[in-house]
């Protein structure tokens, strides 16, 4: 079969955006918009398409961007390419588009991590004998996307996706109504609040969050062009909760989500969770992505109490493929593996800084 590769320029941005929105393996980190937003922390986009007699039949996202202390680029297709799995044909057309522009750049790698789940034993040996090498990023949250996700079919009506949710989530949802937590739609102005309460989060559990200018980019990229919807919680006039969805075609992603450390007795992430649900129905979506969870599930584990709360839903608990690279310039590879190890160790605290802006 022959396919036609095209590189795109900036008028293109409504032909590609067309696409990737209609295409059921569609991904909101597949947008042109999503480019958009890292090329204002320090990565290049590139955006192919595949055509078969003038139609569109493959599209990506590649990210560039060169790598401190050695200066050379990696390429990363954030859960792509957007094109049907099962096709070899067209996969190993669009690696080998890829593998080209790979080359002019000198970069030595190109990474995936698509959302497909482990159980596709199928795309795992084509990936192999491709030259693809899988990539152990752990249980926890130590990939650049998280391997371990709840998803909940939303194609039902709100009274049987109630109905099967865990009777305490059911309660919880109705608790926070019936103390007046109110969920609304949230605006820019909305964003130094949200951003207030989502560093409360970050230093209660203990994770790190990006700087405030990268959510002021997100939303005005994003949201404007009904990609991504900012949803707030208030109580007794307070915001005390806030979301972050994103949207492409029909699938809704819970991105990022902020939680006061007063008035948790009310239950606001319950509720919030809830009316994006509601929100992601009214669209037209049939699929709701609580995003990332541990995929060690020992009660034992710290992060246990986010599965308990996502399971609670009723979302089918996934293990997707994890990552693969493709390795272009294996001498540079091994280089810089050696130096993520050192990272993880005795130099940790200098090449975190050097590594952050990645």
């Amino acid at each position: 079969m022959l396919y036609t590769a095209r590189w795109l320029e900036q008028e293109d941005k409504k032909l590609f955006n067309t696409f990737i929105n209609s295409h059921p393996k569609g991904h909101a980190m597949q947008l042109w918009e999503w480019g958009e937003l890292k090329s204002r922390t320090g990565w290049k986009p590139w955006r192919l398409i595949l055509e078969e007699k003038g139609e569109i039949v493959a599209g990506a996202t590649i990210l560039e961007r060169k790598l401190p202390l050695i200066g050379v680029p990696i390429f990363y297709c954030p859960r792509g390419p957007v094109v049907d799995m099962a096709d070899s044909e067209k996969l190993k057309a669009v690696f080998q588009a890829i593998g080209e522009l790979a080359k002019k750049q000198k970069a030595i790698l190109l990474k995936i991590d698509p959302d497909i789940p482990k159980v596709n034993e199928n795309l795992k040996s084509f990936l192999r004998s491709t030259g693809f090498k899988q990539v152990d990023i752990g249980k926890n949250f130590e990939g650049v996307q998280p391997k371990f996700v709840f998803r909940l079919d939303i194609s039902f009506d709100e009274e049987s996706l109630l109905a099967n949710m865990h009777q305490k989530t059911r309660y919880n949802i109705r608790l926070a109504r019936r103390k007046g937590v109110l969920i609304r739609n949230g605006t820019k102005e909305d964003l130094p609040e949200f951003y207030r309460v989502l560093k409360e989060t970050t230093e209660r559990d203990n994770f790190l969050v990006r700087s405030y200018s990268y959510f002021e980019d997100m939303y005005d990229i994003l949201v404007p062009a009904g990609f991504a919807k900012l949803f707030i919680g208030e109580y007794e006039g307070k915001i005390i909760a806030g979301t972050l969805a994103f949207l492409t075609g029909e699938k809704a992603w819970y991105i990022y989500g902020a939680s006061s450390n007063f008035h948790r007795n009310v239950m606001p992430n319950y509720l919030i969770q809830w009316e994006m649900i509601r929100w992601a129905k009214a669209q037209g979506c049939t699929l709701y992505d609580f995003r990332g969870v541990s995929g060690d599930l020992s009660e034992n584990n710290p992060l246990y109490g986010l599965y308990r709360f996502k399971k609670g839903f009723n979302g089918e608990f996934t293990e997707f493929l994890g990552e693969w690279d493709y390795v272009y310039r294996p001498f540079m590879y091994t280089f810089w593996k050696t130096a993520e190890r050192i990272y993880s160790g005795k130099l940790k605290s200098i090449l975190a800084r050097l590594l952050r802006r990645t």
